[in-house]
């Protein structure tokens, strides 16, 4: 994990996170480390799995339209790979 230090922060700054820090019961560092993954990785940026459900409802799939790939699925057994 990358270590990262930042230098010259305000002493106003400096203090109001350490009163946020312990509002939230943690220490300074995990409070910074919270603030860091909030403002750079947003809930709600998107997600694939989200967004193929999304659009299996909007042009209306049902698991009965997936029975296709059922049937044109092989089930012929593998053949076990030849070390030699």
């Amino acid at each position: 994990m990358a270590t990262l230090t930042v230098r010259n922060v305000p002493e106003e700054v400096h203090r109001a996170l350490r009163l946020r820090a312990a509002e939230h019961g943690r220490s300074a560092e995990a409070e910074i480390r919270d603030i860091l993954e909030t403002a750079l990785r947003p809930g709600d940026r998107a997600r694939l799995g989200d967004e193929l459900a999304a659009l299996g409802r909007k042009i209306g799939l049902t698991n009965e339209d997936f029975g296709v790939f059922d049937d044109l699925r092989d089930r012929t057994p593998a053949e076990p790979v030849s070390l030699e």
